[in-house]
């Protein structure tokens, strides 16, 4: 009993040292109040999760891109260079990767594009069409998401893009 004891206490132990060193990578991204709130110093990595704030989106030359990340209680400017993702838009969630400069710009070297809860891919649709699972709700809400969807010089559809 001794030596089972001893070892789920390790166990124990052991745990809690590894949840403890991972508790800032645990979270999948943080948002702008949530920046604010830890004061992340200039420098240290992080993915930025918010809102595209409408009429923000300001395209440089050479791909650079400005832009405004909100979540409702603050703002933070995001600085990018590359290509977006398909589904970005103003208005829309995003989650860029990479860390804030002296001047507090969110320099991002990654983007990706969150659609929203009511996405569905069009076979998606159509197969519930099909199996008579469609709701009149399902229509209104998914019908505008499944039209901005890539495709294909096939004629296939791409659900979704990075």
């Amino acid at each position: 009993m001794t030596i089972i004891g001893g070892s789920l206490a390790v166990l124990a132990l052991a745990a809690a040292l590894v949840l403890n060193a991972l508790r800032d990578s645990i979270v999948f991204f943080s948002t702008p109040t949530m920046v604010a709130e830890k004061h992340v110093e200039p420098g240290k990595r992080f993915r930025l999760g918010g809102l595209v704030q409408p009429g923000s989106l300001h395209r440089g030359d050479n791909l650079a891109v400005t832009f405004e990340v909100a979540d409702g209680g603050a703002k933070l400017p995001v600085a990018y260079k590359g290509i977006l993702p398909d589904l970005f838009r103003e208005g829309q969630g995003v989650v860029a990767e990479g860390a804030l400069d002296a001047n507090g710009v969110f320099k991002a070297d990654t983007v990706l594009a969150k659609h929203d809860e009511t996405y569905m891919p069009k076979d998606v649709a159509d197969a519930l069409k099909k199996q008579g699972h469609w709701k009149d709700d399902y229509g209104a809400k998914a019908s505008d998401a499944v039209k901005p969807a890539a495709t294909t010089a096939q004629g296939n559809s791409q659900g979704a893009v990075r």
